[in-house]
């Protein structure tokens, strides 16, 4: 079990066992185990490495799939949206697999985004200890100096947060329209950091897209489109997280 993932009730019904409804009775019913343990709370996610059992019965388990999306603008980084707009799931159509995101990106920020059904994977991804490089584009309002870019790296205080890069680029100025364009590295991912910081500054950002998550870019990809990851890649990925 885990915070990312699908809600059990779902998976359930998704198996063909049974009606969403009637899964969350089987729930409360205490007929539903999740690696062994019985189940009989409502909310609890499950992914493609949890052991699900139904009346006695085994749902099948899925095999474990890895995406990278070139997430674009205006999208949200979740499987649903009480609000109806769009997910990035909505992308996967064609995948049958119970997929979610690795971490998000902000509804206003494109770029990479890893979605898979293996939580595992997931979690030692996104673990704070694991210090995977995440390097993002931003075009800013203003043009900062260096003592200012030297500030990200040491660290800005927003509300109760101490937000820092890892590393630091002015990659291009306009004179003429008062604008930069930015690369920063992060190792953390808290909520909206880019632009946080930079707004705490006074350069609010026009634009955000994340170029890179580790190694892995958005070669070949447009906005919107996606391709799985190579078994290389997930075992590097895998061996890199377990490095760190």
């Amino acid at each position: 079990m885990t915070n990312n993932g699908e809600r059990l009730q779902k998976v359930i019904a998704q198996s063909g066992v049974t009606s969403r409804r009637k899964a969350e009775q089987m729930i409360l019913d205490g007929k539903v185990k999740v690696n062994g343990e019985t189940v009989q709370e409502m909310g609890v996610k499950v992914t493609a490495n949890d052991e699900i059992v139904v009346d006695g019965v085994p749902l099948e388990k899925e095999t474990p799939v890895y995406f990278l999306l070139y997430k674009p603008r205006g999208v949200i980084s979740s499987v649903k949206d009480d609000k109806g707009r769009k997910v990035v799931t909505d992308y996967f159509e064609a995948v049958e697999q119970r997929i979610f995101p690795i971490g998000r990106l902000d509804y206003d920020t494109s770029g990479v985004l890893l979605l898979t059904n293996d939580g595992d994977f997931a979690n030692l991804l996104m673990h704070p200890r694991h210090e995977i490089d995440k390097v993002y584009i931003a075009k800013v309002r203003g043009i900062p100096n260096k003592k200012e870019l030297a500030l990200l790296q040491k660290g800005i205080r927003s509300d109760k947060d101490v937000l820092k890069a890892v590393q630091v680029k002015l990659l291009s100025t306009d004179h003429q329209k008062k604008t930069s364009i930015i690369e920063l590295t992060l190792h953390e991912g808290k909520n909206r950091q880019v632009r946080r910081m930079l707004e705490e500054l006074g350069y609010p950002v026009m634009k955000l897209k994340r170029e890179r998550y580790d190694f892995i870019g958005l070669e070949g990809l447009n906005a919107g489109e996606y391709r799985s990851l190579t078994p290389k890649e997930v075992n590097q990925l895998r061996a890199q997280a377990q490095k760190l």
